[in-house]
């Protein structure tokens, strides 16, 4: 995996543990972010500071990792935007955003003569730091086989879902609510137990190392214990976001998803009650209010 170049665009928590990954692995890495003084620690270790998007879509294979579709839409479309530095190289969308943006993109992409790759990843962003991602892939085969070492530097494991990158961007989509799913259950579950006068530490220690062994329940289950919210590995709002997109794919794909609607107003509870800054965990703590515990 030696002599890799790549661009970054976006270093906020995830951007900036993939950019430190490679860095720390003695790859060239150029980056870009829209606050320019964010770039400075990963100038002061050896990348490359671009003026635009463009500029550092000329590494030839350019992530990018941006809260929304607007930001993912902007760095790639707008004045300065990958599109007019990329040539005919590969563009890695590894956000979480919607099907319908990815669609558009990797057409654009296609009528440009480069590439567009969804490689969206779950973990957080020490997990990005120390190559410990899990990333799913779609898109052209032979884009698939010339960011293969970027994403070996990044992750654990890979996993390829197909030629269309629609279907890692959906993948992604239904992994978030399937978490979020967790985590409301699991703030329920410790309400319940919190007010029945139960150990849930206890409780906890034996449903994640048994029946629901999986670092899910047994991470996310000690954040909510521990009431440990901050700073966000992952904020609410995105949290928000991304049930949002759930919602909007079951529309387009005309699949129901009752409780993806109890998450949408879980979320926004949580927000209305000043949580946005935390981490989406937080959610867990509607059910304590609503059972009349302290948060």
């Amino acid at each position: 995996m030696s002599g890799l170049t790549v661009g970054v665009v976006g270093l906020g928590g995830m951007g900036g543990g993939m950019a430190n990954r490679l860095l720390d692995l003695g790859h060239t890495v150029t980056v870009w972010n829209r606050s320019t003084d964010v770039a400075a620690p990963f100038v002061a270790r050896g990348a490359k500071l671009a003026a635009s998007p463009a500029e550092a879509a000329q590494a030839g294979v350019v992530i990018t990792m941006v809260a929304n579709d607007a930001a993912l839409e902007s760095v790639v479309t707008g004045p300065g935007g990958i599109l007019e530095g990329i040539g005919g190289g590969v563009h890695m969308s590894m956000s979480t955003v919607s099907v319908g943006l990815v669609h558009t993109l990797a057409a654009r992409h296609a009528a440009h003569g480069s590439d567009f790759v969804s490689a969206p990843v779950f973990g957080r962003p020490t997990a990005a730091a120390s190559g410990k991602l899990w990333i799913m892939q779609s898109g052209p085969e032979a884009a698939k086989v010339r960011v293969r070492p970027v994403l070996e530097a990044l992750s654990q494991t890979i996993h390829d879902i197909g030629l269309t990158p629609e279907a890692a961007a959906v993948g992604k989509i239904a992994g978030n609510f399937m978490i979020a799913a967790a985590t409301e259950a699991m703030g329920e579950a410790f309400a319940l137990l919190a007010k029945s006068g139960a150990d849930a530490r206890v409780w906890h220690e034996m449903i994640s190392s048994t029946i629901f062994a999986c670092p899910i329940y047994a991470n996310y289950g000690r954040f909510i214990l521990d009431k440990a919210f901050t700073p966000p590995g992952f904020k609410l709002t995105l949290g928000a976001k991304d049930i949002g997109l759930a919602l909007a794919a079951g529309h387009d794909q005309q699949v129901p998803m009752p409780f993806a609607n109890v998450l949408r107003d879980r979320f926004l509870t949580a927000q209305a009650q000043g949580r946005a800054d935390l981490d989406w965990t937080s959610i867990a703590l509607n059910a304590l209010s609503d059972a009349g515990l302290p948060t």
